[in-house]
């Protein structure tokens, strides 16, 4: 079995890769005051953000969904990866050479599968770029100039060539250390007659990358016609690749993506390559696979949802072009972004286009979209014959779903008039029937009744904002931890929650009265379990880099540790920056909380002794009494200065 990392190791990781990089590798962070950051839940689907990263106590948490962690939480939540394997993994990226007990340190027996899997793309990726080079790689770079793409556009998308032979990378993968096992499961090899074979061979490879850059697969396009394979090949389902989970070129295009808030969706790998050779940079594509809900969280993460950010899709103008458009019309209302298509001309795709007219006029298709749903409407009334009332009457009953699928209101009343001179509708009245109809079937929408699918698109009900697929699939969705109560945020626990966060946020402002603190003084028990976590974790006034990290350790289960995070992320309730006074406002008001407190049990226990004739335990609860009164009279006057 592999040893264990060293602590001190995991500690060095932990310092060495900051949070918001780890995290603006997935998603587009925003300044969410206060030194913290904002984006929109990788773990949950989010219209506006609710989640944070604080860069300076190394934590994010959801408000959402009460996910939230450390940056190796992080790793191995979206990632899906072991401890040791995202240690590993931020390891290598810092340039940390991890030690390991039990045994010493044994990297190719003792890496975590999926970083191994990583590393055999990677040096798989590095054999196919030096193959192109080769004599026998000339049809491939051919291949390449006839579409207008050089030497320096083949490196820049790390485009390379697979030898014709059965077994010649998965004998230079075994001279690395690889296993036939690992070969097998990473999908660069499959089983031959005699063992492992080359899984690509004698074809023009492009490197598929996940957002962070890492190589995660390979798509693979025939070269030759003794070739009888498809003419894309796509690495197989594995650990690392998800097809409906990935979009080839994002690890290029991420950074424009959010800078511009613009995205251009396009059907392959050469597509992409042209785009951004062209000057439109944000060009991305699927992997063998339609447009899907997977791949609209990647962009959502990256567009931030604001209103102003594009999508914009390219097809070919043909049938089959058309069709792919209103199935991404199906997923249009996932989007806040406006959602646009850009036909390419004759058939051409944007490959094609920019090698026939040039980089411009890659760029003019783009310029010259057109909103989806403007499409969508004359893609669906076209197919009727319109010069008939039942041809109208069938085109307007099929062009009315749509429009009342249009969120903003304004704009659905304008494709609703749109609609009506479509088919032919004219006259003021009848414009004015057909927003009747159009806004009548919105409201149902927003009732939760299903919306149909758009003829010539994916099937099935509910495909809508509103619609029933998509609170199906969450009921379905294994139910996740959840954090803290939302009555923690009453009124009443008001205090104890802003003195905690200073404990954890401001240790230096309050140390050393809070650890003077009793957990009897947090009235919520799980409040009075972060005190207790925080006391195991040396107090305020031992507070130092590794303090929030053994508080998170000292945390009883995951629910009080998820609260820890919540706590130490949470902006604080004052608008300027905290300080001595802010801090003892609150220590103070805690404890005068908790003297009322103990001053009616007191008076309660008095009242029984009386009754019950007990007066020497009568007069000395009535000593203690005095006591904390004139307590709590000092802390009213004086407030913190009392304490």
């Amino acid at each position: 079995m592999a040893g264990r990392i060293n602590d001190d190791d995991v500690k060095a990781v932990r310092d060495a890769v900051p949070i918001d990089a780890v995290v603006s590798e997935y998603l587009q962070l925003r300044s969410a005051g206060g030194g913290n950051l904002k984006g929109l839940c990788p773990f949950h689907d989010e219209k506006s953000p609710s989640f944070q990263v604080s860069p300076s106590k190394g934590l994010y948490y959801c408000f959402g969904c009460q996910e939230g962690g450390d940056t190796l939480d992080f790793v191995m939540k979206l990632d899906h990866l072991s401890f040791s394997e995202a240690v590993e993994r931020l390891a290598a990226q810092a340039g940390i050479t991890l030690r390991y007990e039990e045994g010493g340190y044994n990297p190719g027996r003792q890496q975590g599968e999926k970083i191994r899997l990583v590393e055999a793309h990677r040096a798989a990726a590095r054999y196919y770029t030096e193959q192109l080079d080769g004599p026998e790689a000339e049809i491939g770079r051919k291949f390449l100039a006839e579409r207008g793409f050089d030497q320096a556009a083949a490196e820049h998308f790390g485009v390379g060539y697979s030898p014709a032979g059965w077994d010649h990378l998965v004998r230079f993968l075994r001279g690395k250390g690889f296993t036939d096992k690992k070969l097998i499961l990473s999908g660069l090899a499959q089983d031959g007659r005699r063992g492992p074979i080359d899984r690509f061979r004698g074809r023009l490879m492009w490197p598929i990358r996940d957002i962070t850059g890492e190589v995660i697969g390979f798509g693979a396009r025939k070269l030759r016609e003794d070739d009888n394979g498809p003419k894309y090949l796509n690495t197989p389902e594995t650990p690392l690749y998800r097809k409906s989970q990935v979009l080839y070129g994002i690890d290029l295009a991420k950074k424009d993506i959010a800078k511009g808030s613009r995205a251009v969706v396009v059907e392959g790998y050469t597509d992409v390559m042209a785009c951004h050779l062209a000057g439109v940079t944000t060009a991305i594509a699927t992997c063998g696979t339609s447009f899907g809900g997977e791949h609209i969280k990647i962009l959502r993460r990256l567009l931030m949802d604001n209103s102003g950010a594009e999508v914009v899709f390219t097809f070919d103008g043909d049938a089959a072009g058309q069709k792919a458009a209103l199935r991404a019309f199906e997923d249009d209302q996932k989007f806040a972004a406006e959602t646009s298509i850009a036909i390419t001309p004759g058939g051409m795709d944007p490959c094609e286009l920019r090698l026939a007219e040039g980089d411009e006029a890659v760029r003019s298709l783009i310029d010259s979209r057109t909103p989806l749903f403007a499409f969508a409407l004359r893609s669906i009334v076209s197919g009727y014959h319109l010069a008939s009332e039942e041809g109208q009457v069938a085109a307007l009953n099929a062009g009315v779903p749509v429009v009342a699928r249009i969120k903003d209101r304004s704009l659905r009343d304008r494709y609703a008039t749109r609609l009506g001179g479509m088919v032919g509708l004219t006259s003021p009245a009848e414009e004015e029937a057909v927003r009747r109809r159009v806004h009548a079937l919105a409201r149902s929408y927003e009732r939760g009744a299903p919306e149909p699918a758009l003829s010539g698109a994916a099937s099935g009900p509910g495909r809508g904002p509103q619609g029933g697929r998509g609170r199906q699939a969450e009921a379905q969705r294994p139910a996740a931890p959840r954090g803290p109560r939302l009555d923690l945020r009453s009124p009443a626990h008001r205090v104890e929650r802003e003195l905690l966060k200073l404990a954890l946020q401001r240790p230096d402002l309050v140390a050393p009265v809070f650890d003077a603190y009793g957990a009897d003084e947090f009235t919520a028990a799980p409040y009075a379990t972060v005190r207790e976590a925080i006391a195991e974790a040396g107090g305020t006034t031992a507070a130092d880099a590794g303090f929030l990290t053994r508080a998170r350790e000292a945390a009883p289960d995951d629910t009080v540790r998820s609260l820890i995070t919540e706590l130490a992320v949470e902006p604080l309730l004052t608008r300027k920056e905290p300080d001595d006074f802010y801090a003892g406002t609150q220590l103070a008001a805690v404890r005068l909380a908790a003297v009322d407190r103990r001053i009616g049990q007191i008076q309660g226990s008095m009242r029984r002794c009386e009754a019950g004739g007990d007066m020497s335990a009568y007069a000395s609860l009535q000593e203690e009494l005095w006591v904390l009164e004139q307590y709590r009279q000092d802390l009213r006057n004086r407030g913190a200065a009392a304490l």
